[in-house]
C-alpha cells in the first residue's frame, strides 16, 4: 500500500510521508515521489507549491470527506 492509501485508511499518521519519502530516496525505484506516495496531482502540487502543513490540511480534509461517505 501506498502512503496515501495507509493514511487514508487511518493506518498512519501524516509524519509518516517523511519516512517514505527517504526510503524512496535510498530506493531504486524508476517512478517519481509523487506515484510511490501515491499522491495525486493536486496533492503533490500543494505539497510542492506551499507546504507540508497544507498537504497535511488538504489530505486530513479529503480522509474526514470521504469517511462520511
Amino acid at each position: 500500500m501506498t502512503f496515501r492509501e495507509q493514511f487514508m485508511a487511518g493506518m498512519i499518521e501524516f509524519d509518516e510521508i517523511f519516512d517514505y519519502t527517504e526510503d524512496w530516496n535510498f530506493s531504486d525505484e524508476i517512478c517519481t515521489l509523487r506515484e510511490y506516495l501515491g499522491l495525486t496531482e493536486e496533492e503533490e502540487d500543494i505539497w510542492v507549491s506551499q507546504s507540508d502543513d497544507a498537504l497535511e490540511a488538504f489530505m486530513t480534509r479529503e480522509k474526514s470527506e470521504a469517511e462520511k461517505e
